[in-house]
């Protein structure tokens, strides 16, 4: 290990306590690439510009501050230990960086952090005989997304579909091997889709989940998303009453995006440490809600699909507080005649509480896992990806199940 990363990693969090974020960040590219700075980038102005002293600003400093070591950005969190500097380094070359949630758009930081996980190698995503695993571009009035499409080698008659919305600093190849869920593809022969969001529409490749041009029905985000699944529906003979949505952090947030805006479209919807439809419609506010200190959701959706949640109970990058309110949501959109059960388990070492909420007929509505000892990482997931647990409940095959068992079995 070179002296040379020491320093930086020390000089970096100094530098992000005090708030000059240009130079800590151009700090740690020295520090990683033995004192070659990467090339400079013109930094994108923020769309709304906030006074030095913002509280969105003193959290974007908190978070860069706690990777190593420093305060979370979640409210009355206790102090972290700070990592050893081979940790340290070795995450930040596997790409698990500070994920702000999608907030980091539009100034040095995103560049810099960016410019961090390209370092990370791309995973090898390997298609069995028979199954292909492609790119393809979806364009329509609000845009463009290149997206992968796995196909299974035996896909079933008016197959399932799953459209997958990766995290912040992630992108399609990276979430399919890290959610294991084209093994799932392949073994009960649904489609999956893995849309992937550009640095040019958010530089950390976040979904931008709290703007509100990307909060509405027939607008921005949301409009792609909906439109490249209607054209999937259409090509690849999809069962019209199994199309599903499902994401991690900003991903999971978007998820809640699609359910709410667009009910008739997908059946059911799998929130990973994700956050409510409309707790949030500036950068401030989607702090305020990530840390915890949200008083709920602002904008309420008409209509609400079934909706499974996962959030880890040390997660802290987007406070668990969060999972409870999708949960409130969800149960306040359903009559008085339900039945609620919480049962406690343990899978994979670590200790859960599910809930699971029935309407009158039986028929699971929603479903809570709050996931002791988890952090801010898809629950079972393979260490191969990023932002990934192998402990606890398997989110990908719960998320399976809980989305078939509302109609017919694949």
């Amino acid at each position: 290990m070179k002296p040379i990363f020491g320093d930086a990693i020390e000089k970096a969090a100094k530098l992000t306590r005090a708030q000059d974020l240009v130079e800590a960040t151009k700090v740690l590219m020295r520090g990683l690439t033995g004192g070659e700075t990467a090339p400079a980038q013109d930094a994108t102005p923020a769309k709304d510009p906030a006074p030095p002293n913002a509280p969105w600003i003193e959290q974007l400093t908190e978070s860069v501050s706690a990777f190593s070591g420093g305060v979370s950005p979640e409210a009355g969190a206790a102090r972290r230990v700070a990592l050893p500097l081979g940790e340290t380094l070795e995450r930040l070359r596997k790409g698990e960086l500070p994920d702000l949630g999608g907030l980091g758009q539009g100034g040095a930081l995103g560049q810099g952090m960016e410019a961090l996980a390209r370092l990370r190698k791309p995973p090898q995503v390997a298609a069995p005989t028979g199954a292909t695993y492609e790119s393809r571009t979806f364009s329509c009035a609000a845009g463009s997304r290149v997206y992968k499409l796995y196909t299974p080698s035996k896909a079933a008659a008016a197959p399932p579909l799953i459209i997958m919305l990766h995290g912040c600093t992630q992108n399609a190849d990276d979430f399919a091997v890290g959610t294991g869920m084209n093994a799932l593809a392949e073994e009960h022969g649904f489609i999956v889709a893995y849309p992937e969001q550009p640095s040019g529409a958010n530089q950390m490749g976040c979904w931008n989940w709290f703007n509100p041009q990307d909060q509405h029905r027939g607008k921005g985000e949301p409009s792609i998303i909906a439109g490249l699944t209607g054209a999937l529906v259409a090509e690849m003979n999809i069962d019209p009453e199994r199309v599903f949505v499902a994401g991690l952090s900003a991903g999971g947030a978007m998820a809640e995006v699609m359910s709410a805006t667009y009910p008739d479209i997908y059946a059911g919807a799998g929130v990973h440490s994700g956050l409510v439809y409309g707790v949030a419609s500036d950068t401030a506010s989607a702090f305020m809600a990530m840390s915890g200190n949200s008083k709920g959701p602002t904008r309420r959706a008409k209509d609400r699909v079934r909706t499974i949640i996962f959030h880890g109970g040390s997660d802290q990058k987007v406070h668990p507080t969060n999972g409870e309110l999708i949960l409130a949501e969800a149960r306040a959109g359903l009559s008085t005649h339900h039945l609620e059960t919480t049962e406690r388990g343990t899978a994979n070492g670590r200790a859960y509480n599910r809930t699971v909420v029935a309407d009158a007929r039986g028929v699971p509505q929603v479903e809570y896992w709050a996931i002791e000892g988890l952090g801010h990482a898809w629950s079972g997931g393979s260490p191969q990806g990023s932002h990934t647990d192998r402990s606890g409940p398997d989110a990908s095959r719960e998320m399976l199940r809980f989305f078939l068992e509302g109609g017919a079995q694949a």
